[in-house]
């Protein structure tokens, strides 16, 4: 098997390249940058490009996107051009070259608006039933890839899933009121709790999902670490979600205060993976206990895959007000 990932000098697609790599798999890396792990360099969006690469090929990862942090930066016409005539060129070329597994590297920014209920309302409990109602040309644009990845599967029989990831990046967060207020470490460890996933987490579930396409005909995925809570806790959650966490994991506490850290006060949302991991049988390492076994220990909380990649950011220039600038 030759897989072809797209974004390969990208957060995810190093990542899933460097573990291909190590498993000793058939893989070939392609973006519009130079990379360490990039074989050819060129846009998806230049069809002749992708024709050429997509030869000998018979799975395919398709990591590569412009990301919430170009909104601003990028027109709407590129969002367009990229995210969808790019995941266009990519499937009626993997159709055309007998590709049997396609693997969608969408994003939980597709639900949007029904990601934040309204003030008093319960968490949302967000399952791959909830409708998506995206806000913005980035989740607009994945969205509707996601669906051009659902027609090729059944006019065409190229098995295809949709893996919608949350967030995974190791860069500080866009808003300056949680940057000023929390330690990076102790936002990426609260999220944890209900909508983050470690890296190599993601890249097992990519891997999972190539074996499982063929047969899967279409299908999508909610990618995010496994949250301690249950439904039955969403009222108090978005009250009082320390109260909650305390009967599932009393000790955070403790570990906290040591380090001066703070749990925040409500969860708007949750993530639930249950179907990935009773479909695609994905074991996850990383999640809110053993995030907290390792700080116990002063360990890093993230994964060594996620110490590798390291911080790629998304602009080649700084910006006055945090890492990228905001709508």
């Amino acid at each position: 098997m030759t897989i072809l990932v797209t974004g390969s000098s990208g957060h995810l697609g190093e990542a899933l390249l460097r573990t291909l790599q190590a498993e000793r798999r058939e893989a070939i890396g392609i973006d519009v940058r130079p990379g360490a792990f990039t074989q050819a360099c060129g846009s998806i969006t230049d069809r002749g490009f992708v024709r050429q690469c997509m030869k000998g090929v018979t799975a395919v990862l398709h990591a590569a996107t412009l990301h919430k942090p170009h909104v601003v930066t990028h027109s709407r016409q590129d969002f367009v051009d990229v995210n969808v005539t790019g995941t266009l060129n990519l499937l009626e070329e993997a159709t055309a070259a007998g590709v049997t597994a396609f693997v969608y590297t969408s994003t939980t920014s597709v639900f949007g608006d029904a990601l934040v209920p309204p003030p008093g309302e319960p968490a949302a409990w967000v399952t791959e039933d909830v409708v998506p109602a995206p806000k913005n040309i980035y989740g607009v644009t994945k969205a509707a890839a996601e669906d051009l990845c659902q027609l090729f599967a059944r006019n065409h029989s190229l098995g295809a899933i949709v893996l919608r990831t949350s967030r995974f990046f190791p860069e500080e967060d866009d808003n300056r009121a949680i940057r000023e207020f929390y330690a990076d470490a102790n936002v990426k460890a609260n999220e944890f709790l209900y909508r983050r996933v470690d890296i190599e987490d993601v890249v097992s579930a990519h891997l999972l999902a190539i074996d499982r396409a063929p047969s899967a005909g279409f299908t999508k995925y909610i990618i995010s670490a496994t949250t301690p809570f249950s439904r039955d806790d969403i009222v108090e959650l978005r009250r009082d979600a320390p109260l909650v966490l305390r009967r599932y994991v009393p000790g955070f506490e403790a570990e906290y205060a040591r380090r001066g850290w703070t749990m925040i006060s409500g969860i708007d949302r949750v993530y639930v993976n249950a179907k990935a991991r009773a479909e695609l049988g994905w074991q996850l390492r990383h999640d809110f206990r053993s995030l907290l076994a390792r700080l116990q220990t002063d360990d890093d909380i993230r994964s060594p895959l996620a110490r590798a990649v390291g911080r790629k950011g998304y602009h080649d220039r700084v910006f006055r007000d945090g890492p990228y600038p905001l709508a």
